[in-house]
């Protein structure tokens, strides 16, 4: 009998692994990356496991960062990893990631770790990798093992005589370049895997900068670790050159893994940001039904969301595009954040249609300024309607879910009632921080910068009459004013003229950060409006004038310093505007 139950065991498992591919065939989950640069609080895995119950009932896969030690726990997001064994991060403990992955795969939602394999850093010189130990197996590392040509070929200018073959991929200038073709390299990534795998309980992998070496040595490690799921981060718009790497990481003439779908996100931002709608016509993988089981499709990520790749506005009416489309749709935790309720009837609704990563497209053209797409789902066709098209025919569809530039409908025959049981959240009032404050007639604007913003943060402001910011790119300089709770950063525009402009029509206002590079969308400029990275085109709270402050009778001392709102307090060491001796002192 024993004899026989072990030998059922080896039956499923070997039944398991012919069937691990790389992703699923017909697959109709939904993944979130749970991460956005430098998302140290967010991202906790207490924070995480704290909301397994809700999350897992609209997600099948939770992408992390890359968990591994990197002698840092704090202010590091894991892409210089040092250690492959030891998981003590910036985002909590060993034992509560283990305590995480085991709440969310309880719930039946998958933990996706961020894999970089790529690269590496040395523990406390150059390429000093430390030696590490699993199940009896010790890895162990040399010169031979990095690209000979890493950082530029200048390694011998540091003093090391690096005796590794040629990179097969590009170079990364931050940290050490491993060598695919070695042997002992492949090794040792193997049993990495394993390790995330079966020690550490990962349901799958995200390999990071796949462009770093040959899209082969994927296909063999998953051919030995047997992911479930597994996407590689080739980042590249050109949709032959994704399908290239998707094709080269065959083995016995089968893909191993998926591919994020970058041409689809590039597409995505011209159309919903700049209104080229025709873009939406291009090719990619999610829309070639010879790869479409391989396209994780997403609005942005960690990395384009941190400069000009990210998409400016329309959060919502892009998550409606990918929740429609083919492929596999992965959210990102700050569109998560912001429009919860509607994502999570987006999600419900592409459910309850069956729309999987293998759907069939009917149809998908531009409508005036707009575009139509119709996917056929397992159980009923989904119709989505984005910006504003030209009238189009629903009979046969109802509405699911409707928000800022889309309609999302669903054949009559699809049941909808958990789309429609989830209710409308009441708008969240916001109440800009104390420390913002303004002047009778001043014409001002504050931004709240994201923590990766460390540079000078500017203001360029304009309506149809004038430039307010000196007509020159990126404008004029912002002044700091104060810190939020979480640690961002506030600062204040104010126009430096003594005549306050006339409220003209069409204005608007951008902030930028190392001189354009990084900016917000264009905004619509209200006086007195506080901003932040991930406003949509209003401003999330207004800052008001002061009424003033009403003049002291009989014996109440008035010498000495107050707030803005009456409270005495020391001489301030913070910005911002005060009482003194019966004054308004604005302190610099």
């Amino acid at each position: 009998m024993k004899h026989f139950y072990s030998f059922l065991v080896l039956l499923l498992s070997l039944c398991a692994n012919a069937g691990a591919q790389g992703w699923p065939a017909n697959y109709k989950g939904v993944m979130l990356q749970a991460f956005y640069w430098d998302s140290y609080s967010d991202t906790q895995w207490t924070n995480l496991e704290s909301q397994a119950d809700e999350l897992s009932q609209y997600f099948d896969l939770i992408w992390v960062p890359q968990s591994g030690n990197c002698n840092k726990t704090s202010m590091q997001m894991g892409y210089a990893p040092i250690w492959w064994f030891n998981h003590k991060s910036a985002f909590g403990t060993e034992d509560q990631l283990r305590s995480m992955i085991k709440a969310y795969k309880d719930k039946g939602t998958g933990v996706i770790e961020d894999v970089v394999i790529n690269h590496r850093n040395g523990n406390h010189n150059w390429c000093d990798f430390p030696e590490e130990t699993w199940k009896e197996q010790t890895m162990h590392w040399s010169l031979a093992d990095i690209c000979q040509n890493d950082d530029g070929g200048n390694t011998k200018q540091n003093g090391y005589d690096v005796s590794g073959a040629m990179d097969t991929g590009d170079d990364f200038r931050g940290c050490r370049d491993l060598d695919h073709t070695s042997d002992n390299v492949r090794k040792n990534v193997k049993l990495y895997l394993r390790f995330l795998k079966e020690e550490l309980g990962y349901t799958g992998f995200r390999y990071d900068m796949v462009k770093g070496f040959a899209a082969k040595y994927i296909g063999e490690y998953n051919a030995s670790a047997q992911p479930t799921y597994s996407v590689g981060e080739y980042w590249d718009g050109d949709p032959a050159k994704l399908k290239s790497w998707l094709d080269g990481t065959k083995v016995d003439g089968k893909i191993q893994s998926a591919a994020f779908d970058f041409a689809l996100k590039y597409y995505i931002k011209d159309a919903l940001g700049s209104g080229q709608w025709n873009r939406l016509d291009g090719d990619c993988p999610a829309k070639d039904p010879a790869y479409s089981r391989y396209a994780v499709t997403f609005v942005d990520n960690h990395d384009t969301d941190r400069d000009n790749n990210r998409l400016a506005a329309n959060y919502i009416a892009a998550n409606a595009y990918i929740m429609a489309m083919p492929g596999t749709p992965c959210v990102f935790l700050t569109h998560w954040k912001q429009y919860k309720t509607q994502l999570k009837k987006l999600i419900l609704a592409r459910k309850a249609a069956g729309i999987s990563n293998q759907s069939a497209i009917l149809k998908s053209e531009r409508h005036g300024n707009g575009y139509i797409v119709i996917v056929r789902g397992e159980k009923g066709n989904v119709l989505l309607a984005l910006g504003t098209p030209d009238s189009y025919d629903v009979n046969g569809y109802k509405l699911a879910v409707e928000g800022d530039g889309y309609k999302y409908y669903v054949a009559d025959n699809v049941d909808i009632s958990a789309v429609q049981a989830i209710a409308d959240e009441e708008p969240q009032t916001f109440t800009p921080p104390a420390f913002c404050t303004i002047d009778k007639d001043e014409r001002c604007a504050f931004f709240e910068a994201p923590s990766f913003w460390t540079g000078t943060v500017s203001c360029w402001q304009w309506d149809q009459k004038a430039n307010y910011t000196g007509g020159s790119w990126p404008g004029a300089d912002c002044q700091y004013v104060g810190t939020t709770k979480a640690g961002n950063k506030v600062y204040k525009w104010s126009w430096n003229k003594q005549t306050k402009p006339a409220n003209n029509p069409n204005a608007g206002i951008i902030f930028n950060c190392d001189n354009g590079s990084k900016k917000t969308a264009d905004l619509e400029f209200v006086n007195g409006g506080y901003y932040d990275y991930y406003s949509g085109a209003k401003p999330k709270g207004i800052v008001t004038t002061p009424t003033g402050i009403k003049k002291v009778h009989g014996s109440q001392n008035v010498d000495g310093w107050y707030t803005i709102g009456g409270v005495k307090t020391n001489k301030p060491t913070h910005k911002g505007v005060y009482i003194h001796n019966g004054k308004k002192v604005v302190v610099n």
